[in-house]
């Protein structure tokens, strides 16, 4: 009997869980560092469903489910992403989250009904496009791979460092970096909308809003911020930070992980060739020692799918593609 689809419920919470603990030690098998389980896996998962089903409004979690023989067969999680306050609000993606599964004896056809009623009832909610973020190499990869979805965004992942000094070029930030951050920024952003300028779109106060948001983090402690000097200014700025629940789902241990998301260097101005590696090469260094101290062991790196400066530096570091975030236009 072919699976039917419909909106999951918190009564699916007991059923849902299985489901997505098979999914994440699946990925647990890929890569056990990154995707290490947590202790209470199947405790923390149930704890997010009934979180997310408590959630109202526009960033709500949208979760299907897919039902075959009288029982679950697959799970899908989506919502709205929340567009970051230097990009367009006008643009409005989905994303399907990690979270989203299909069992190995599940009918035929039950990973593409669930995936259409779930891009159905997202376009609906006012979703222009879809991001689907999936570990490489899974079944659901290959999913969104047929389907019309294109790689745009990679997280690279490498494990094991070193609590070494900077280099010399090297330093903390301080709010006397922060306007030459926010140039660094808006070259950062115009060569993103260079590579793909299908994602969200600028917003016109974008460096505004980005130097205000600089000057906040600069007061987090759990982030280190960092600049690559040069005699003339800066060369480079990068953000280290704990990874969030929007990269690893809930059935994993994060306490050992961080992400660097916000990294830019010169040398990467050019997309196909990088002018030069050593400054960059020293603020991932950095980056790596922060992580170090504050006793993390693993770290995702954010890089466009197509900036192949950038890609080839980060694998030449180390940085293997983990994770993908992949878009397919509603058109």
């Amino acid at each position: 009997m072919p699976a039917s689809t419909r909106a999951a419920t918190p009564a699916d919470i007991p059923a849902i869980v299985p489901l997505l603990i098979q999914n994440a030690q699946a990925r647990h098998a890929i890569d056990p560092l990154l995707w290490r389980m947590d202790d209470q896996a199947a405790t923390r998962t149930t704890e997010a469903l009934t979180a997310a089903f408590a959630t109202t409004g526009p960033q709500r979690d949208h979760i299907f489910v897919a039902e075959a023989n009288g029982q679950l067969a697959g799970v899908t999680r989506a919502m709205l992403v929340p567009v970051p306050p230097i990009y367009d609000p006008g643009v409005q993606p989905a994303l399907l989250q990690d979270d989203c599964f299909t069992a190995p004896n599940a009918p035929p056809g039950t990973a593409e009904a669930l995936l259409a009623a779930t891009e159905t009832a997202m376009r609906e909610a006012g979703a222009d496009s879809f991001i689907a973020s999936c570990t490489i190499g899974t079944p659901q990869h290959a999913l969104y791979t047929g389907h019309d979805y294109e790689p745009v965004t990679l997280y690279l992942a490498k494990h094991g460092f070193t609590d070494a000094p900077f280099a010399s070029d090297i330093r903390p930030a301080t709010g006397d970096d922060i306007p030459a951050i926010v140039t660094l920024s808006a070259a950062h952003r115009k060569t993103l909308q260079k590579i793909n300028d299908r994602f969200w779109h600028v917003h016109p106060e974008a460096d505004a809003r980005f130097g205000m948001w600089m000057q906040y983090s600069l007061t987090l402690k759990d982030r280190d911020m960092l600049v690559a000097t040069t005699g003339s200014g800066l060369a480079g700025y990068a953000i280290a930070q704990p990874v969030t629940r929007l990269h690893i789902p809930a059935a994993h241990d994060i306490a050992k992980i961080g992400v660097l998301d916000d990294f830019y260097d010169t040398d990467f101005a050019s997309i196909e060739t990088a002018s030069s590696t050593a400054s960059a090469t020293h603020l991932i260094t950095a980056t790596e020692s922060a992580f170090a101290r504050r006793g993390m062991d693993s770290a995702l790196v954010v890089c466009p799918n197509d900036w192949t400066s950038k890609h080839t530096l980060l694998e030449q570091r180390g940085y293997k593609s983990a994770k993908v975030w992949m878009l397919k236009k509603t058109a």
